[in-house]
């Protein structure tokens, strides 16, 4: 299930209200990838989705909270197909399940709007931000919770702690990779998959 989104100031509970919601993450989203964070602007959002906006501002207080809804939007999107891609994998081959995870996050950086610029937290975390509210702590908590219910193991602190270490590994790797080249360099893609293996291979064989 989605987790509830802490960003927005009041949920849709109408159809319409949702659908206007979806307009204004979408068009966000676009306009990360045309203009950047920095040069993003609510009222460009607005125009971008096709409404007031006081709708924008009905929902987010600030730039910063649509962008977290946004990255909060692409870590449910991320979780589900996840979850789509373990069915497919036998749960004693922890192997592909790892692979699955970094394949998928390397399809969504490449296709998904906005994701390569925003995936799971904004490009310039707020200072105050709690420690726990972290995207690589969000994301491996996600990992975690997925990885020990396909794998059938305790979703416990050590789990835990080693999925964290391979996500911030990963993320610095995969940073690396698409500066190197725009659809991530594939040798230090292959490199991040050897490291983030044989990692794991300590708690999970």
């Amino acid at each position: 299930m989605p987790h509830p989104n802490p960003n927005l100031r009041r949920a849709p509970v109408q159809q319409r209200s949702a659908d206007r919601l979806a307009r204004i993450l979408d068009a966000c989203a676009g306009l990360l990838d045309e203009i950047g964070y920095e040069q993003l602007s609510t009222r460009d959002v607005a125009l971008r989705a096709e409404v007031p906006i006081g709708s924008v501002y009905r929902f987010f207080s600030n730039k910063r909270a649509l962008v977290d809804a946004l990255a909060l939007r692409n870590l449910d999107l991320y979780a589900g197909r996840i979850t789509d891609r373990l069915a497919a994998i036998p749960a004693d081959d922890w192997r592909g399940a790892i692979d699955a995870v970094l394949d998928e996050y390397l399809a969504m950086k490449r296709t998904v709007p906005g994701f390569a610029l925003v995936d799971f937290g904004p490009p310039a975390p707020a200072p105050d931000r709690n420690a726990e509210d972290d995207a690589n702590r969000r994301l491996a908590g996600r990992l975690t919770e997925l990885l020990a219910g396909h794998l059938g193991r305790d979703p416990g602190p050590e789990l835990l702690r080693a999925i964290l270490v391979s996500v911030e590994a990963a993320d610095a790797l995969l940073q690396l990779a698409f500066r190197t080249d725009p659809s991530g360099d594939p040798a230090i893609v292959a490199e991040t998959r050897t490291l983030v293996r044989a990692y794991l291979a300590q708690i999970l064989d």
